[in-house]
């Protein structure tokens, strides 16, 4: 049986992973590790809590003894690191929280599967999740390859680009198995609404100001939270050593255009008079160092290994609010920090 150890996946994206993965591979063991920090949430995944082959442990990848007990005790042959520190306002104000968990935890991660691994790297597997953010900014024209070279604008994204040439020394350096990708943004359910598309849905539901950065003329690129599980799971098993695989929705958007189509979408869901939604919207002073465009070419992960997006952007949008709609009281708990109290009340006697 396969042991894998999935970090962060009490949050946004983690939580996919881990439930695709305790559902899809039954005979895989699943280990979640997660700090619990406010954007780690167990309530993203107590559909399977209970599953088998899955097991939650609590902890920090920042402590070296606890990531070196930990490989020693399960003896890991597979590593999906997902956990880090992703907001880019917040490390713009505390940059330092960024370089201990992005790039002292991703290095403690390292270390500990070279010690326990030295003596037998076949099938072993060290995947490591970063972001497009690592590229830069770009212009209206191009789109980020995996050969673009990094050039780094916040302290966020210096912390992953810091990381993932950690990841490519050990690789080869040591010999280290190792895949990494590079996503666009994400979207769908379980998101903190920290970010863009909860918040908007959030402060929608509750008639506060929706704040757009400058004049909201900013270019991302979005991916369906579901899709990038799915590529993180082909890439996980077929994708080459050593290799790294860009990951993109290919549906670029300015930011006041989609929270303009996010508004139609919310008045028409919720029955509200059309344009409603979008009299809450209010700019705000623009963020430092705001990146212009990002736009992923996620071709290199489709031909080689047949990944591609299940759903338009407007699909997913229209699943993404339906959930946010039914799971209110998520919503709820979320923005009142109650969810917090979940691992009290369901871990801490196991």
């Amino acid at each position: 049986m396969k042991k894998i150890l999935i970090t962060g996946g009490a949050g946004f994206i983690g939580s996919h992973v881990v439930r695709l993965f305790v559902n899809k591979y039954p005979n895989y063991q699943i280990v979640n590790v997660d700090k619990l920090t406010y954007a780690g949430n167990l309530e993203n995944i107590k559909d399977i809590e209970n599953a088998a082959n899955y097991q939650f442990i609590k902890g920090d990848i920042t402590d070296t003894n606890f990531v070196e007990s930990l490989f020693l005790n399960h003896q890991f042959s597979g590593v999906v690191h997902l956990a880090a520190e992703s907001h880019v306002d917040r490390s713009i104000s505390n940059p330092m929280e960024f370089v201990l968990t992005n790039v002292v935890g991703t290095v403690n991660l390292l270390n500990a599967a070279k010690t326990i691994w030295k003596d037998n790297l076949e099938n072993k597997r060290f995947y490591h999740v970063s972001t497009d953010e690592v590229y830069g900014t770009l212009t209206d024209e191009g789109k980020f390859l995996e050969t673009t070279p990094y050039d780094p604008n916040s302290p966020y994204s210096a912390s992953k680009a810091a990381s993932d040439h950690f990841v490519r020394a050990y690789h080869h350096t040591y010999k280290l198995p190792i895949v990494l990708s590079n996503c666009s943004n994400n979207y769908g359910s379980h998101h903190f609404p920290e970010k863009l598309i909860p918040l908007m849905i959030n402060n929608i539901l509750n008639n506060k100001p929706l704040p757009v950065y400058g004049k909201g003329d900013n270019v991302r690129d979005w991916l369906f939270v579901e899709d990038h599980a799915e590529a993180i799971d082909v890439i996980f098993h077929n994708g080459k050593n050593g290799d790294t695989y860009n990951i993109g929705g290919n549906n670029e958007w300015k930011n006041i255009d989609l929270v303009k189509f996010l508004c139609q979408l919310m008045d028409s869901k919720t029955n509200r008079a059309n344009g409603e939604s979008e009299k809450l919207i209010t700019y705000v002073t623009d963020r430092a160092g705001h990146d212009f465009r990002y736009a992923i070419d996620a071709s290199k992960l489709m031909n080689e290994l047949g990944w591609k997006p299940s759903v338009t952007f407007e699909q997913g949008l229209g699943k993404t609010v339906d959930w946010y709609l039914k799971n209110q009281d998520w919503l709820n708990n979320v923005s009142s920090g109650a969810y917090q109290a979940y691992y009290e009340k369901n871990y801490s006697n196991r």
